[in-house]
């Protein structure tokens, strides 16, 4: 067990993280991944509460589809990522990072305040349900076993309410943090013992804890809020320019829109890569060289891939050497290793896309 936001978290269940990383490719893994914020968003004005602080178009969101977005700040930087679905509940659910869960909370109640006193109809709740990640080839068969609903019409980032090996009023998400086909079940929490352990009796399920989360989902090319994304980073040195919505660039009016927009126009002075490496492993903070042996960038998450079995890391390189095919070095204590910029994801995403 490991402190992770304020939880005490698993970081694995007895099983290694070797292993539990492949089975989670191979078949599927269940995350208990109750620490991240779950709210809901009501109110006639709650799309315009939501894009006052998103770059992304929710207002084009269809009834049960969810995207992942961006709270920034007016300086351009990131304050978060969140998934953010438009349910046909009337109200947004909003799924935001545990670590962030605090700052986000203030600025969306904030937000509230000076909506409502302006004569804007919105108002925030805050769940306490808990959160369940089942990842993997395998579960769609596992979960099916305990649903009425066929799941097979549930698109990525789209989600539905439904009963769950007998447990009423669980959002079903299509989504993950592993590059695989997966879903996030919000769950009463009351109830989240008895559904994780419906969901386990199957022996293709195995739990799976933080060092698996970690290396699959950046095996996927995906950011961890506070390592390889921050205040400090903007969405378009994080490569995450895709979600801004088309309609959201032309207006811009969403926090730190002049500089964003100007970074777009202008290209920003370092991006967001992907590195594999020879030697040892890379790890965060490691400095990132160009072909002279000057420093170019700046390591923010790196480990041995256990499906390439080779070193993966992600970091910020100066734009010049951003390019994949770019030979690179890294500084390993005190020594240098060849590295070589990689496109992302590294390893194939599987993410379900209903016919």
């Amino acid at each position: 067990m490991v402190p992770f936001a304020g939880w005490s978290l698993p970081a694995h269940h007895g099983r290694g993280h070797l292993a539990s990383h492949l089975h989670t490719r191979r078949h599927c893994s269940l995350f208990d991944v109750s620490h991240m914020l779950q709210s809901r968003v009501y109110g006639r004005d709650r799309v315009k509460f939501m894009e006052s602080l998103v770059v992304g178009d929710i207002a084009e969101l269809k009834p049960d589809q969810g995207t992942l977005t961006l709270l920034t700040n007016e300086k351009g930087g990131i304050v978060d990522d969140l998934i953010v679905t438009n349910t046909s509940e009337d109200h947004l659910y909003v799924v935001s990072n545990a670590g962030c869960a605090d700052k986000d909370l203030a600025i969306m109640k904030d937000r509230v305040k000076e909506l409502r006193a302006a004569g804007s109809d919105v108002h925030l709740e805050v769940l306490d349900n808990a959160l369940l990640a089942l990842q993997g080839p395998s579960m769609a068969r596992v979960l099916q076993a305990g649903l009425s609903n066929d799941l097979g019409q549930l698109s990525f980032m789209n989600s539905a309410t439904m009963t769950v090996f007998g447990v009423p009023g669980c959002r079903v998400t299509r989504c993950g943090y592993t590059g695989e086909d997966g879903v996030e079940i919000s769950v009463p929490a009351a109830r989240a013992v008895e559904l994780a352990e419906r969901l386990l009796a199957d022996p293709e399920v195995w739990l799976a804890g933080l060092a698996a989360r970690d290396s699959l989902r950046l095996e996927a090319g995906l950011c961890l809020y506070g390592s390889d994304i921050d205040e400090t980073t903007t969405p378009v040195e994080a490569s995450l320019v895709w979600t801004l919505g088309r309609r959201r660039r032309t207006a811009m009016d969403f926090p730190g829109a002049a500089v964003i927009m100007a970074q777009i126009k202008e290209k920003p002075k370092r991006r967001r890569v992907g590195l594999t490496s020879e030697g040892p492993p890379v790890r965060p903070h490691a400095a990132i060289l160009g072909p002279e042996g000057r420093p170019v960038g700046t390591v923010t998450s790196g480990c041995p891939s256990p499906s390439l079995r080779k070193n993966i890391a992600m970091g910020y390189v100066e734009a010049a050497y951003s390019r994949a095919g770019t030979a690179l070095a890294v500084d390993v204590r005190k020594q240098q290793h060849p590295a070589l910029v990689t496109k992302m994801p590294f390893v194939p995403t599987h993410y379900y896309m209903a016919k």
